[in-house]
Parts: C-alpha cells; sequence; structure tokens
C-alpha cells in the first residue's frame, strides 16, 4: 500500500529544472538528456523526464548509490503516470467538461507564473552596500532587537472610544483598568497575551512598538478595530550583521520581485481594457466596483504584504 501511495504520489508533481543523471564513466555520457529511458506501449518516457522529477528532491547529501534509486523510483511513477494517462485518453477523459477545465486552468497558471518568473529572472540582486544598509537601517529587527510580552484588547471601531483609549495609553494605565473601564461601559471586546519576536509583528506596528519602553502602550486604529497594545515586558535579542546578512539578502530579493511584479501588473492593467460583468459590474453612479471588487483588491495588498512579512520572518 506504501509502494502504491508512492507512486500516486507522482501525478501532484509540478517537475521544474532538469537535473543530469549520467554516471560516470558511461558510455550513455555523451548521448542527449532526451534519450529515452523505456517505452510504454507506443509512448516514450525519456530521461529529461526523468530529471524533472529529480529536481524536486534534494540530493546534495545522497550518495551515487541512494541517488540511482531514487532516479529509479521516479522512472516506475512515470510509467504509472503514464498507464493511468493512456487509459484516460482511452476513456475519453480528456475531453470531459471538467478535465478541460482544469488543464484550461493548470495551462494558465502554468503561462502566468512563466512570465511572472521571467520578469523576475532579469532583476539585479541586491548589493552588499544595500544589503548592509537596510541592517543599519533597521536596528528594531537586528542590533537592537528585543522579544515582547504583549498584552492587547480588541475593540469593535463602531464602539468609538479611540480617544478615550489614546488616553489610557497616554496615562499608562494597566490593561486591566482599561478591561474594567470597557465593561463598565458595556463594550463588548476581545482579548489576549502573547510573547512575539520582532520579527513576528509587522514592520508597521513594529516601528511603533520599538519606541516604546516597558509598560507603556500604543493604540492601533483599523477601518473594523481599535486595538489597545500594551508592552507588558521585553528582553533583548540583538542579531549580528554576519548572521543577519544572507537573509537580508534574500528578503530583498523577494521584495524587489514583489515590487517588479506589482508594478508590471499595473502598466497591464492600465494598458488593457478590463470590463466587469454581471453581478462584478461597476457601479456607474459611484465610479466603484460592488463589494466583492474592494475584497478582491483587499485580498492582493493583503497577500503583497503577506510575501513581505514572511520575508521578514525568516530574519533571525
Amino acid at each position: 500500500m506504501n509502494h502504491l501511495k508512492n507512486r500516486l504520489a507522482l501525478f501532484v508533481l509540478v517537475p521544474t529544472l532538469a537535473l543530469g543523471l549520467t554516471a560516470c564513466g558511461s558510455k550513455d555520457e555523451a548521448k542527449p538528456a532526451t534519450q529515452v529511458a523505456v517505452k510504454v506501449d507506443s509512448e516514450e518516457i525519456s530521461v529529461f523526464q526523468i530529471n524533472q522529477v529529480m529536481s524536486r528532491v534534494n540530493t546534495a547529501n545522497m550518495s551515487p548509490e541512494a541517488t540511482k534509486t531514487v532516479s529509479s523510483d521516479a522512472l516506475e511513477k512515470l510509467i504509472d503516470q503514464q498507464l493511468a494517462l493512456n487509459q484516460a485518453t482511452e476513456t475519453k477523459l480528456h475531453r470531459s467538461p471538467d478535465v478541460v477545465a482544469q488543464l484550461e486552468s493548470s495551462r494558465r497558471e502554468i503561462l502566468a507564473r512563466a512570465y511572472l518568473q521571467k520578469i523576475v529572472g532579469g532583476l539585479p540582486k541586491p548589493s552588499p552596500e544595500e544589503v548592509k544598509k537596510y541592517f543599519a537601517d533597521n536596528p528594531q529587527l537586528f542590533s537592537q532587537r528585543r522579544v515582547y510580552n504583549i498584552q492587547e484588547i480588541v475593540i469593535p471601531a463602531s464602539a468609538d472610544v479611540a480617544k478615550d483609549l489614546q488616553g489610557f495609553a497616554a496615562s499608562g494605565k494597566p490593561v486591566e483598568e482599561v478591561a474594567s473601564w470597557l465593561t463598565a461601559k458595556d463594550i463588548k471586546f476581545g482579548g489576549g497575551a502573547a510573547t512575539r519576536t520582532a520579527e513576528q509583528i509587522p514592520l508597521e506596528l513594529l516601528a511603533k512598538l520599538y519606541t516604546l519602553k516597558d509598560g507603556q502602550s500604543l493604540v492601533v486604529q483599523s477601518p473594523q478595530n481599535l486595538t489597545f497594545v500594551r508592552i507588558a515586558s521585553s528582553k533583548e535579542a540583538p542579531v549580528t550583521e554576519a548572521a543577519a546578512l544572507p537573509s537580508i539578502e534574500q528578503f530583498l530579493t523577494n521584495q524587489r520581485a514583489n515590487d517588479a511584479v506589482t508594478a508590471n501588473m499595473k502598466t497591464l492593467r492600465s494598458n488593457a481594457k478590463i470590463t466587469y460583468m454581471g453581478e462584478f459590474a461597476k457601479d456607474a453612479s459611484a465610479g466603484t466596483p460592488v463589494a466583492t471588487a474592494p475584497v478582491a483588491a483587499a485580498s492582493a495588498d493583503a497577500k503583497a504584504q503577506s510575501a513581505i512579512d514572511k520575508g521578514v520572518a525568516g530574519l533571525k
């Protein structure tokens, strides 16, 4: 059963780069990577296809014998895949509406991803000066990095108590007193406490927390909520420049790629004729999309920020 599961796992693989599998001293070394490895009925499976599957496997620390075993297993999985593909074609599954839709969806994703990778592939790497400047410009993440014990109270923005909360923050009120005041006002709220390292905190909020001392608070406002945030305690946990530079370089690379893709999509959108239809049609009088469109835009912004946040999360 495990063997069958291992073989079936091939069907969800998306092969990418090629990895050479020719053996040292073999007579086949001079043969092109597209040579046929096996024939399944009338269909051929090439060495290049095996290489594509192997590119998904980390063989850096494998012995030659282990690598050969893994490549042989990859070939067996490709045979199983080809057999299933032959049957799917014979039974005309490739013509069913659901399969046709999935194939078209995969084609769209692959081509769109290839285009974006082409954009990113031409970008220059961050220079050593840029990497060091980022380290110097962000002491809250590195040289003066802290681990924070945070307490927070979350109130719906509709409660309209922003000024009161800001007054409590300025006067250093503890969360217990703020909670008692909200309870007395019959205002519903949530809350909690957590320990967070600097890189686990959104950059915009971290810039504000970094300026606070233990026992101090601030109020974070959003369209939906008001959040009273208090630093119960914190401790220093600096990261040296030498340890941080590789991660900073990767983060800046990711950020540069994200910015390039975002800018490119903005240009393409401005040059394209995009007409929202049906329930997505724009309100002619307001000149803005109906509720579903802004949600999609907000989601895109959130994903972009998430990519940046994940990059920062690697700076440990």
